[in-house]
């Protein structure tokens, strides 16, 4: 019987009712296989196969509710906010995931069966197609992510959509006017400011904001070091050149990034060291690191980084 419901599953392993019923599965056999482990409820009228669905992230699981949420309303909705992002390759940090979020364009404004109805007016350019559904565009995903996210959260996802090319600066600008009408949409202010497509993770995104939040100096981002010869020697997440100060954030992602084939993470963290003490021996600066833990203490961090930066000055 797995075979049956594998194939009338969606590519996400996900199963509609009406399209069980219509290949002879009635409700008691979809109940029978709930308890036994075989199919998962997801929401109403839907279902995921359990080993798929408890192996998931919950990205993944949100995702699944998606599916199912998208393929049961069709054209009625526009798919938006933290389900817009995610669906659109977006990294989902400081999103609520616990329900689905879609756009009416006429109604809306109410919260049940792990998704909420939003109420909104869409021009043209705010919704385009993805997987045979509408979906707002990236740009008035990040300002509708403003209105339910902190602005942390939406300039992360501003500088994923922009680092991957998929909205510009003057696009999430074109919204000003109509987003002044909007609630809860200061952060945008914050982001317009800040968000940068050279950015290229979220942690670097996240080091960003702790600078301008405590109110410490702009660094540059991306700052090449070269050789004398004029060869490149390496790349750093950001740097105070007139301080001296260069800055990396050491997430584990990078490691995974920036390995080589066939090499081991302990080769890879030691090809890295080799090459931060390059860049230090090259410039005369100093170099700080930072990880998750710093990031979850921004008055410490930044206490830290202004004493480095004291010394130089």
């Amino acid at each position: 019987m797995i075979d049956l419901l594998l194939s009338i599953a969606s590519e996400s392993s996900v199963l509609l009712r009406r399209d069980a019923v219509a290949a002879g599965i009635d409700d008691n056999a979809l109940s029978r296989y709930v308890h036994a482990g075989v199919l998962v409820r997801i929401r109403q009228g839907a279902y995921s196969i359990a080993s798929v669905w408890k192996q998931a992230s919950p990205e993944d699981q949100h995702l699944m509710v998606v599916d199912a949420v998208m393929r049961q309303y069709d054209a009625h909705v526009v798919l938006s906010h933290a389900s817009a992002a995610l669906l659109q390759g977006a990294p989902g940090w400081g999103l609520d995931l616990s329900n689905v979020h879609v756009t009416h364009l006429e109604g809306g404004g109410r919260i049940g069966g792990r998704v909420i109805h939003h109420h909104g007016s869409c021009r043209a350019g705010d919704v385009t197609r993805m997987n045979d559904h509408w979906i707002t565009s990236p740009a008035r995903t990040v300002h509708d992510i403003a209105m339910t996210a902190g602005a942390e959260a939406t300039l992360v996802n501003a500088s994923d959509f922009l680092h991957r090319g998929l909205t510009t600066i003057e696009e999430l600008l074109a919204l000003e006017p109509a987003r002044n009408k909007w609630p809860r949409t200061l952060g945008m202010n914050v982001v317009h400011h800040l968000a940068d497509a050279r950015f290229e993770s979220v942690g670097e995104s996240r080091c960003r904001f702790l600078f301008w939040s405590q109110g410490l100096p702009a660094p540059e981002p991306q700052f090449d070091v070269f050789h004398p010869n004029g060869k490149l020697a390496g790349r750093v997440d950001f740097a105070w050149p007139e301080f001296g100060l260069l800055l990396e954030f050491d997430g584990r992602i990078k490691y995974t990034r920036y390995r080589r084939e066939g090499e081991s993470l302990e080769e890879t963290i030691l090809r890295e060291k080799r090459r931060e003490e390059l860049i230090c021996e090259l410039t005369g600066w100093r170099i700080i690191r930072l990880t998750w833990a710093d990031l979850a203490d921004p008055r410490g961090t930044a206490a830290r980084i202004r004493r480095l930066l004291a010394r130089a000055a």
